[in-house]
């Protein structure tokens, strides 16, 4: 595990934040591992280090569409903060790193212990509602370029690097869109001069002028998330 710590994790008190260390396990998140499937129980807390987690949400027959990121910046399995055992969405590994990994029971008894735990992951509900919020209207009327460059802006905020893994076809699950759809969006990005894509390996050449290209939902992400939290 490096020296880079979770956000959440960072933030306690050096004694709360020492004590939960001393519970924690640490993990490497595996590209594409399921960590926790919809409906079932959680067994585990996540605090990400480096790479990202997605949340999904799976209706009938359909792929499974994203409605939610989680990276350094919070922690997988925040219903264990409200009392419940049961995940809500399925969570898979979407950038591969590293994470802090603390077992349920421990997890809620430290939780107990830790008025300063309770407060930050109590505001991070409230962030993770207003992205969910986010993601359901930003389907509904934003466009698909537009919502690619706020995916991308998104994942690269959470694996820290300018370059990562990642194939049309993921791209097209996790906005619920046409594969069609994405690929045209992606080669008018490249176009453009603001990524390179090539056999599924994606670099951001141009941060600014992607930040322009996305839709207004990913400074308002950020907005939230920097009012909640600091």
């Amino acid at each position: 595990m490096t020296t880079a710590q979770n956000h959440i994790i960072e933030r306690l008190p050096r004694t709360d934040r020492q004590r939960l260390l001393n519970l924690c396990e640490p993990v490497h998140l595996v590209l594409s591992d399921v960590l926790f499937v919809q409906g079932a129980p959680s067994l585990y807390a996540y605090f990400p280090v480096d790479g990202f987690i997605s949340l999904l949400q799976r209706i009938d027959t359909h792929p499974p569409l994203e409605v939610g990121m989680v990276g350094r910046e919070g922690m997988l399995g925040v219903q264990l903060a409200l009392g419940v055992a049961t995940t809500p969405l399925l969570a898979v590994v979407q950038g591969s790193g590293s994470a802090w990994r603390v077992e349920q029971s421990a997890f809620q008894h430290e939780l107990l212990q830790s008025p300063a735990l309770q407060q930050s992951l109590h505001r991070y509900v409230d962030v993770l509602m207003a992205q969910l919020a986010a993601s359901a209207s930003c389907q509904r009327f934003h466009l698909i370029g537009a919502r690619l460059a706020r995916w991308l802006l998104m994942s690269q905020d959470r694996v820290h690097s300018d370059v990562f893994h990642v194939t049309h076809e993921i791209l097209a699950h996790m906005l619920g869109v046409r594969r069609v759809g994405v690929t045209v969006a992606a080669r008018d990005l490249q176009r453009r001069g603001l990524i390179e894509y090539h056999r599924g390996e994606l670099k951001v050449l141009d941060r600014i002028g992607l930040e322009a290209a996305a839709c207004s939902c990913y400074n308002m992400d950020k907005e939230i998330y920097r009012t909640l939290m600091h």
